[in-house]
């Protein structure tokens, strides 16, 4: 019978030792545990696994003969190894209320009761009031019972703080508390009377383990919740930006020069007498060219490039009536099937017109390609003018930085600017 308790007894502490040691291995390999937590893991499952491992060497050195002090002394390190367990879950559970241990006299009492079961155990090497030896056994001494009273006093007295303190902790965090300290108590209690000690180490292991579990879940669905939080503010930002760039868009359109509207409708003035036909046709250029302006303000989404096109193609015609002979424009546009923010094409263009047009330096040539590539679609816009860097401000960088943030944020689309070899600009849009 006693070969088969032992055997029990045996088995109850290596399980308890490899719960400790899974314990410890999570702990340290877990990302979602905040720093206090993890710290506290740590501590409790390395010192839950050297008081297992005192416990293996006390049954390994049973069998083998060696010096009592030795036996002795393991017996009191098994014991010494526990006693810190339940002042360090006092701990825990201050730090979950958001108490500091060190200001809160609650955790005082829980150290004043663990300080003298410190001493008991250290006088317990000295005598046999507490535990008598005899060839390699040990029972128990008429003061055994005082050896163990101060771990269920302070394993009921935390059990009782998280009871009092439920409302300052989350659901699962109170479960956790009464899930591991619930069969500690009860084990300890039953422990001053009878001898199962062994089932003091399982019923930590596993109340750790079932503790650790709860309070990593409530973790996990702390960080879930975070993540949620944080794409909800993703989402509010990028939706922040998407109107950022069409309020952009509005101003460009309400910040048309006030000059090219005057010498247009001036033009037309003078075309009224000179050659009726053309101020018809202007005025129907410069008609269709204020719809698109106005319409694109309405736009929240990118557009057909074909209704971006005839926009350009309205506003060169206008510019091409007051600048006869000093303004060229070559199309290339094959490929036309694919969507673009609004008011990208028409104000590259009509920066290449107001950058680039120089009386003395011959007609401006602005050139529009498109073509298919593998990923998407390709617009080249080419002129032989000064270039930006001839520019005596900064508006045209403005307007261009504005147009590829605009690409970007509507359609993941990219802008690059370039001198071209023979003079003037290359302005390269993809679009995905």
């Amino acid at each position: 019978m006693n070969s088969l308790l032992d055997s029990f007894y045996n088995f109850i502490s290596g399980a308890a030792l490899l719960l400790a040691a899974l314990g410890l291995w999570c702990t340290a390999v877990m990302p979602c545990l905040d720093r206090w937590s993890k710290r506290f893991f740590l501590g409790f499952f390395a010192v839950l696994m050297l008081d297992c491992l005192s416990g293996v060497a006390e049954m390994i050195l049973v069998r083998i003969p060696g010096p009592g002090a030795v036996f002795r002394l393991l017996l009191v390190l098994e014991g010494l190894f526990l006693t810190p367990l339940l002042p360090m879950m006092t701990a825990y559970l201050l730090h979950c209320c958001g108490d500091r241990p060190r200001e809160s006299r609650f955790f005082h009492v829980v150290l004043g009761l663990w300080t003298v079961d410190f001493i008991l155990f250290i006088s317990a090497m000295f005598t046999d009031a507490f535990c008598i030896l005899s060839a390699r056994s040990v029972s128990r001494g008429p003061l055994y019972p005082l050896l163990l009273l101060p771990m269920p006093a302070i394993s009921l007295l935390t059990l009782a703080g998280a009871i009092r303190r439920r409302k300052q902790l989350s659901r699962k965090t109170f479960l956790s508390f009464l899930v591991g300290l619930l069969p500690v108590t009860l084990t300890l209690s039953v422990d001053l009377f009878l001898d199962i000690y062994p089932l003091v180490l399982i019923g930590y292991a596993l109340s750790t383990v079932s503790m650790f579990v709860l309070v990593l879940s409530d973790q996990i669905q702390q960080d879930l919740c975070r993540q949620r939080e944080i794409a909800e503010q993703q989402r509010e930002i990028a939706a922040q930006q998407r109107e950022i760039a069409n309020q952009r868009a509005s101003i460009m359109v309400l910040q048309m020069r006030p000059h090219f509207i005057c010498n247009t409708l001036t033009s037309i003035y003078c075309l009224c007498k000179q050659d009726p036909v053309k101020a018809r046709q202007v005025v129907m250029d410069f008609t269709t060219y204020l719809r698109k302006n106005f319409s694109a303000v309405a736009s929240a989404a990118p557009i057909p490039f074909s209704s971006e096109l005839d926009h350009t193609r309205a506003y060169l015609a206008v510019e091409q009536a007051q600048h006869t002979g000093s303004l060229l424009v070559e199309y290339d546009t094959p490929h036309t099937f694919f969507r673009i923010p609004p008011l990208t094409l028409q104000p590259i263009v009509e920066n290449a017109v107001k950058h680039g047009m120089d009386p003395c330096s011959g007609p401006l040539r602005i050139s529009i390609r498109t073509r298919r590539t593998d990923s998407g679609a390709e617009i080249l816009v080419e002129d032989n003018g000064r270039g930006l860097s001839h520019a005596d401000d900064s508006e045209p960088h403005i307007a261009l930085k504005n147009i590829q943030h605009r690409l970007q944020m509507m359609c993941g689309g990219n802008m690059i600017i370039m001198p071209r070899e023979s003079g003037g600009t290359v302005v390269r849009l993809t679009i995905p």
